[in-house]
């Protein structure tokens, strides 16, 4: 971890292509550019400066709006750096109250969120030298003792590390209140240094991985057995059983462990309360590539079926419903989320458009770039449709040509009641960068068809917007799980995103 509408009406700027963009109002900017955020360098902006720009754009914004903001990145979204950085920085507001504390409580979901919240205090304070964490704000400290009492000792000794802001410092700094006995006996614990060791499935591999075996065979038969055991006592959890499809298959595990692991993962309740985010499917099915093992295809059947189950909740759609989904294939949609992640901001798109096409009967699916480009897809296989885009999105170049979509479809009369396009929203004109083509392209969409709508899904959070959104027929949504179509959801009901947030419950 590192660390609604138009504010004016007529707000007109350059977008990074130099082409025309509109500025978006705080609130909707704070919201793209929070569900976007790893906190890493990105094809148009460095880490630093989009640090710079939440933090800027707190100061714009309600608290409550804030602290609702991060409650929804974390629980939602499920993103862990940007909710703590949202709820810190509002405990710099003067005004921000108590809307600080409930953030806190929400956002910390496990015990290293606890440090991994004074590290950022320190940091953004500049706090250095032996009271680096004294004057700690009152609220936050509120915050912090509430989610101490959520944890267990097997959860505390599972995430208590040798980090610069320790479990221990934290208990001495917060001063929770021990809901029981029981968990008294766990606090004096962490200030003694005597929680009991936390049994992982990566400390059980480790330690095997530190013997000396006599021949790659018998190493290769410790690991099988070591899996099996792992497996059979369902100690592992979902994230880790998706992460590690592939050493299993290595390791040769058993038929049946294989299809415990299987059945698991393709569980519509473990689907559902694990809360993965559709890249996560991605990234084990890429990693099922060049191996020869007979198996591999009941293992993306069942990341398929997944997958599925994903997308069975997302609403809006019946069969006179007609949809296009356009993905941009553009060079900046190209780049990769953070430096040690192999998934780019086109994969995110493509899988967004794929959980759509599932749910959609009437479906017209496609790519742009220099030119646009209609490719059919079978709606049932989710990842296969996406390998299948990344072997073709060299067909129609690296240009960022949105308003070739909408003139196309106005060309062959086609009437779509949803135009959706996956972007980073750095739509310009490779043949006249002045132009602001997609609105024009929209407009005589918009006279042709007045009940179209266009929907923006913002992948990367920049705080433009090709267009003014929420303005009755233009919608900017945000973010890379598949909760994104809640709020799909509440604008087709009517609600504004702003709205949307402001009305969670904290």
């Amino acid at each position: 971890m590192k660390f609604n509408f138009l504010k004016k009406p007529n707000t007109i700027l350059k977008n990074y292509e130099g082409a025309p963009s509109y500025q978006l109002s705080p609130e909707m900017e704070l919201y793209s550019a929070t569900v976007t955020s790893l906190l890493h360098d990105s094809f148009y902006e460095k880490a630093e400066e989009r640090l710079i720009r939440l933090q800027q754009l707190i100061e714009k914004v309600s608290p409550e709006y804030c602290a609702k903001l991060a409650v929804y990145a974390r629980r939602s979204m499920n993103l862990r750096s940007v909710p703590i950085v949202l709820s810190v920085e509002l405990a710099k507001k003067a005004d921000a109250g108590a809307w600080v504390g409930k953030a806190i409580e929400q956002i910390v979901l496990r015990p290293d969120e606890i440090t991994e919240t004074l590290a950022y205090y320190q940091q953004t304070n500049k706090r250095t030298g032996t009271k680096r964490l004294n004057r700690l704000s009152k609220q936050i400290q509120k915050g912090l003792a509430k989610a101490f009492n959520r944890f267990d000792e097997y959860q505390f000794a599972k995430y208590n590390q040798n980090t610069e802001v320790k479990l221990r410092d934290a208990l001495f700094l917060v001063h929770p209140k021990p809901k029981d006995l029981a968990q008294q006996v766990v606090f004096d614990k962490i200030t003694q240094n005597t929680l009991s060791t936390a049994y992982t499935w990566e400390t059980e591999l480790s330690a095997l991985g530190q013997l000396h075996f006599g021949s790659e065979k018998a190493k290769n038969k410790a690991f099988r057995a070591k899996w099996e055991e792992l497996i059979l006592s369902k100690k592992v959890g979902y994230m880790a059983l998706l992460r590690n499809l592939r050493n299993m298959l290595e390791s040769n595990i058993s038929d049946e462990c294989l299809d415990m692991v299987l059945s698991y993962l393709s569980e519509e309740n473990a689907v559902r309360t694990a809360k993965q985010l559709p890249f996560r499917y991605w990234s084990a099915y890429r990693e099922l590539s060049n191996i020869t093992d007979g198996r591999v295809t009941r293992v993306i059947d069942a990341l398929e079926k997944a997958m599925l189950l994903s997308a069975q909740n997302i609403k809006g759609f019946d069969n006179d419903t007609k949809v296009v989904l356009a993905c941009d294939v553009s060079g900046s949609m190209q780049q990769k989320l953070s430096a040690k992640s192999s998934l780019m901001y086109y994969d995110i798109g493509l899988l967004l458009a794929m959980l759509l096409q599932n749910r959609c009967k009437n479906v017209v699916m496609g790519m742009f770039g220099d030119t646009w480009k209609v490719i059919q897809m079978p709606s049932k296989s989710i990842l296969s449709n996406v390998a299948a885009f990344h072997q073709r999105e060299g067909e129609v170049g690296y240009s960022t040509n949105a308003h070739l979509v909408i003139e196309d479809l106005l060309k062959r009369e086609y009437q779509a009641d949803k135009v959706m396009i996956f972007t980073d929203t750095q739509l310009w004109n490779s043949q006249n960068r002045d132009a602001n083509s997609i609105k024009t392209a929209w407009q005589n969409y918009k006279r042709k068809f007045p009940k179209a709508k266009l929907y923006l899904f913002d992948l990367a959070g920049y705080g433009q917007s090709p267009m003014r959104v929420e303005s009755g027929d233009v919608y900017l949504l945000a973010g890379w799980s598949d909760k994104i179509f809640e709020v799909l959801d509440a604008l087709e009901n009517g609600q504004g995103i702003v709205d949307f947030i402001q009305g969670i419950d904290l």
